[in-house]
């Protein structure tokens, strides 16, 4: 996420609410490793990616589903033989995404932290029950 992290600092600021897709795991060859971010915000506006292309729209998607409904999700893509039309990778990796709306978290203290050169780290829950998927800790 650090490869968005300026413009994302720039919505804090402009009190924009957006959501975040960040890889949390992958499998296989993957077209980006875990930490690469997308980012969507109420208008509409892009910047980041998670896949270099293959799964950017669904992601999309469910960015814009995550404002609506204020509820992160984590969702598996990866190739399928089954429906080659299927939104999937073409390279036959898995990728995991976690996707996190962005009110009132604490993304904006971990943009601070990195825009200041301090060491931070941001850690997120990925597995576990519904209502702790996409809590977060900054250390």
């Amino acid at each position: 996420m650090l490869d968005i992290a300026d413009e994302l600092n720039r919505w804090v600021e402009q009190g924009r609410e957006f959501a975040v897709a960040t890889v949390v795991a992958v499998g296989g060859s993957a077209p980006r490793q875990p930490g690469a971010a997308l980012a969507v915000d109420s208008e509409g506006t892009a910047i980041g990616s998670v896949s270099g292309g293959c799964v950017e729209g669904a992601v999309y998607d469910l960015c814009r589903q995550a404002l609506e409904n204020g509820e992160s999700v984590l969702e598996r893509f990866g190739y399928s033989d089954d429906d080659a039309f299927a939104v999937g990778l073409t390279c036959g990796g898995v990728i995991d995404i976690l996707v996190t709306p962005v009110r009132g978290d604490i993304i904006p203290a971990a943009l601070a932290a990195a825009a200041s050169g301090e060491a931070a780290a941001l850690a997120r829950i990925t597995d576990g029950p519904a209502h702790l998927l996409g809590r977060a800790l900054l250390v």
